[in-house]
């Protein structure tokens, strides 16, 4: 398939600047026989006792930062993936790129040596402080770059999931932002249970697809993790008849991942996975997902699930209905189109 393919006209004005009142406030596209307009809060309509929600828990690390070079060069860092406590590896904008070996101070003094470039990609380091320690203390939540605004103190709370555990992602797992603890709780009251998969989101899930034959794309590689206890949810929930219901790509490219040799598996790693048409999915029966920009590899993650066509469809029904999109956008629930 060509990349024109995956191409849509959206009005700006559609781009959601700032998240809704209230989590569960958003709007609900549900696809199942029918399209159907509803609300993130009415959720529970669609689901059925013993369907088990998969969330991702990843946490979203403060990971923009600010300083100059020696040379006294304006500097903005993102921190695409903690190696460790004291090294990182991060995208540099500057007029000039740094040199190897050369320092960036920061706001508060710290000192990061720049070590390493491959593939526009620089492993940065620390000698005295905590790299997590240092973004906690001076970084900014790093917003998506369609967002045409600085980030602020709303931002710390919002574009963080309300069950975000384990530091490393760089982009929020949008589709998990529409849960509060309440209905999380309404859920399990109706017979919905949930179970979590790890996968840190790195920047390059903003990249788009550039190659015209989408196959020659290549994927940005993420760390992923998925328990023992997680697979038994999995397996208990698919023996008893109930759906695996992803919330969001992150979850259904973790489960997939954990999925390749025919059987879901307890493993941890770093996964390039690329889901585009044709794609046979294993473990994913149901998703919820946030409207993804055009050209991108998560429109053809969502063209794979639901169907070329149908794919289409949903998206000019969304924008004829004008719902919001992108990450602070609305949700869609998607049912897997049947082979």
């Amino acid at each position: 398939m060509k990349l024109s393919d995956f191409d849509f006209e959206l009005p700006e004005s559609l781009i959601a600047q700032h998240p809704s009142p209230k989590r569960t406030g958003s709007r609900l596209l549900v696809r199942n026989e029918a399209l159907v307009d509803s609300h993130f809060s009415d959720l529970g309509l669609f689901l059925k006792p013993k369907d088990l929600l998969i969330l991702n828990d990843t946490k979203v690390i403060p990971a923009r930062l600010f300083g100059h070079k020696d040379s006294g060069g304006r500097v903005e860092i993102l921190i695409e993936r903690l190696m460790n406590d004291r090294e990182a590896r991060a995208l540099i904008k500057s007029s000039r790129s740094p040199k190897l070996g050369s320092y960036i101070v920061l706001e508060n003094d710290c000192r990061f040596q720049v070590t390493e470039k491959n593939d526009g990609i620089y492993s940065i380091s620390s000698k005295t402080d905590s790299i997590l320690e240092t973004l906690n203390s001076i970084g900014h939540m790093p917003l998506p770059p369609y967002i045409n605004r600085d980030d602020s103190e709303e931002d710390a709370n919002r574009y963080q999931t309300v069950y975000a555990k384990n530091d490393g992602a760089v982009a929020a797992p949008t589709a998990g932002l529409h849960f509060d603890d309440l209905l999380l709780s309404h859920l399990e009251n109706q017979g919905v249970n949930h179970a979590f998969v790890t996968l840190h989101v790195g920047a390059g899930t903003f990249q788009p697809v550039k190659a015209q034959d989408i196959k020659a794309h290549k994927m940005h590689s993420e760390q992923y993790e998925i328990s023992q206890a997680t697979v038994d949810m999995i397996e208990h929930t698919k023996a008893e008849g109930g759906r695996v219901i992803a919330v969001g790509t992150t979850a259904v490219r973790t489960l997939e991942s954990a999925s390749l040799s025919g059987k879901l598996t307890s493993q941890k790693g770093d996964t390039e996975i690329f889901i585009y048409p044709g794609f046979k999915f294993l473990t994913v029966d149901v998703m919820i997902t946030n409207f993804h920009l055009p050209k991108s590899s998560l429109l053809m993650l969502v063209s794979a699930f639901i169907g070329f066509d149908e794919m289409h469809q949903t998206y000019q029904h969304a924008i004829n209905k004008e719902y919001r999109f992108f990450s602070y956008g609305d949700a869609m629930l998607l049912e897997k189109k049947l082979d």
